[in-house]
């Protein structure tokens, strides 16, 4: 996998590369803008996963993210019922392996939900299903948060 580093130049605009001795969790905790997101996971039962050794590599949808959901799809998802399909959500944006910016092709990645997204680096653009990320490399113990500006959902099977 490789990227022109310069494709990426425009995403670090937030500022955010940063080094972490903290988890996952812990570290989307501390950004302060994952909050749905970190509420999402300990719905699903996926701290524990979350906080484990991984390597992992978290597309994570920040709150605005989750507020363009269509009204009440988030409610809905956090119902005990929907558990299920909240993990198979949330997995959907995580990839079993630590990914930083500089080894971001445009290519068909595996998540760890079983199936496929499509990442795409355009015109100095990085897109997942067509999310932006608008930031990367967030470093954590157990792997690296990009940030993507909406939820993306898994196709159907």
């Amino acid at each position: 996998m490789k990227l022109l580093k310069s494709s990426l130049a425009g995403l670090f605009f937030l500022g955010v590369v940063t080094t972490n001795a903290a988890d996952i969790v812990d570290t989307a905790i501390k950004a302060g803008k994952f909050n749905t997101l970190v509420a999402a996971v300990k719905a699903a039962g996926l701290v524990k996963t979350l906080k484990g050794d991984g390597p992992f590599t978290v597309f994570a949808p920040t709150d605005d993210a989750f507020a363009k959901l269509p009204k009440g799809t988030l409610e809905s998802l956090l119902k005990p019922e929907n558990k299920e399909k909240l993990k198979s959500i949330l997995t959907y944006h995580v990839v079993a392996a630590k990914v930083p910016s500089k080894d971001v092709s445009t290519m068909k990645v595996n998540m760890v939900n079983g199936q496929k997204a499509n990442l795409k680096v355009k015109n100095n653009k990085v897109t997942i299903n067509g999310a932006n990320v608008i930031a990367v490399d967030i470093m954590a113990s157990n792997g690296v948060i990009h940030v993507i500006d909406s939820v993306i959902l898994p196709p159907k099977k």
